[in-house]
């Protein structure tokens, strides 16, 4: 898609964002930094968690959003904004133009979770459903804004935005001076960017190093050839850095600034998802987590000193949560499911059960098959789905049950 960027692409430097800073005071808030004694222990250095995800409207997103509408002129104010979104470009763009008096129009594509629909609604935008994946979408507001004369905000190619969310950056220094590696999610990069501008500005031997899902990473085959390039199909459960396309801005910065970009699975995000809620007590969406999945992947690469892994959004849908969560219990090797053939006859079931009691295994579901034509005559098979307490654990079931004399299956 043509996002009609300027040529030449616009510089955005330190005091773009300091005036950004100024600009948000009173409007944002200066998130907490938390420290994680878990992944501390895992890389060797210290390790704190940057809570955008206790952002007002749950994300960063606020912070470009409300510097880019506040620097409208009059004119553009009174023909009011659009905007596309699945959630948190949305949520931020609706709190920004209600907190400055214009009128937002947001096109959501129509799979989008309810609850982010209702919370954007809620802070005072007209919501339009259009389209099944967000380029469809981002077509459908941009159109809009053509027949209208509404300003069209875009979620990442734009200076005022880049230089709102750069704010992080510079809160980070304040938060952490002594910080070595800085860790933030990229979906269409303007989070790194301004993170980059900001702290090479004022501290050039910080390393700041972007994560990308491993199934929405445009970025690596862009930076390897030099422009921005789109990849088909991105697939990933972390919607919130779900972009095929670079923007032309934020690319331009994180090819000069960035000193690395690192991917990272889908098992990982979902184990980083886990790791949050449990250890460090918080929601935190997929593609907020990337930061803390680069650590659990690679945890030897940051040990040279204090890392900081920006958390940069909570809004995860009641529903995908629960599945995340069972997919990164499943990971991390806490979830067994086994199929089993047993003899048919009373009591067999019960004595299956009572081997995996002396194990300590907790069965969550069971299910017979007695129809299979596979099946001899006098057997059935059980699928049984446990949950355990990691992979050695799983281990000692399975070896339990061999012991006990059962077929295991799968």
């Amino acid at each position: 898609m043509n996002y009609r960027v300027p040529q030449p692409v616009p510089q955005v430097i330190l005091d773009d964002i300091r005036g950004a800073q100024k600009m948000l005071s009173g409007v944002s808030r200066v998130t907490a930094m938390e420290g994680s004694r878990y992944l501390s222990s895992l890389t060797g250095s210290p390790v704190h968690l940057k809570c955008e995800n206790l952002q007002r409207t749950g994300s960063f997103k606020l912070r470009g959003a409300y510097v880019r509408i506040a620097g409208l002129r009059p004119e553009q104010r009174a023909a009011g904004v659009v905007a596309a979104s699945a959630g948190n470009h949305a949520q931020g763009v609706a709190l920004a133009s209600s907190l400055l008096g214009v009128r937002s129009t947001v096109f959501m594509p129509v799979g989008a979770p309810l609850p982010k629909v209702a919370a954007t609604q809620d802070y005072g935008a007209e919501v339009r459903m259009h389209g099944e994946v967000v380029d469809e979408t981002l077509a459908a507001a941009q159109e809009y804004a053509d027949r209208t004369g509404a300003v069209f905000i875009h979620p990442f190619d734009h200076r005022d935005i880049i230089a709102g969310q750069g704010t992080v950056g510079l809160e980070i220094l304040e938060q952490c001076p002594e910080v070595r590696t800085i860790l933030v999610g990229i979906g269409g990069g303007g989070l790194a960017a301004g993170v980059a501008v900001a702290v090479k500005a004022l501290r050039p031997d910080v390393r700041v190093i972007g994560v990308q899902a491993a199934g929405a990473a445009a970025y690596p085959p862009s930076l390897k050839v030099g422009h921005p390039v789109s990849i088909d199909d991105p697939n990933t459960m972390a919607d919130g850095i779900k972009v095929g396309r670079p923007g032309d801005i934020p690319f331009k910065i994180i090819g000069e600034l960035l000193d690395d970009v690192r991917t990272v699975s889908e098992d990982a995000l979902s184990s980083a998802l886990l790791l949050c809620l449990e250890r460090a007590k918080m929601v935190v969406e997929p593609a907020g987590c990337s930061p803390v999945a680069a650590l659990l992947s690679e945890p030897e690469l940051y040990g040279d000193g204090p890392v900081v892994a920006v958390l940069s959004g909570g809004n995860v849908d009641p529903l995908l949560l629960q599945r995340i969560l069972r997919h990164g219990m499943a990971a991390a090797g806490r979830y067994l499911s086994l199929r089993l053939r047993v003899t048919d006859r009373p009591g067999a079931l019960a004595g299956l059960l009572g081997e995996l009691s002396v194990v300590d295994a907790n069965v969550l579901d069971v299910s017979h098959v007695r129809t299979d034509p596979r099946l001899g005559l006098t057997e059935v098979e059980v699928e049984l789905h446990l949950e355990t307490k990691g992979p050695k654990h799983c281990a000692e079931v399975a070896r339990a049950l061999h012991g006990a004399g059962y077929k295991v299956m799968s």
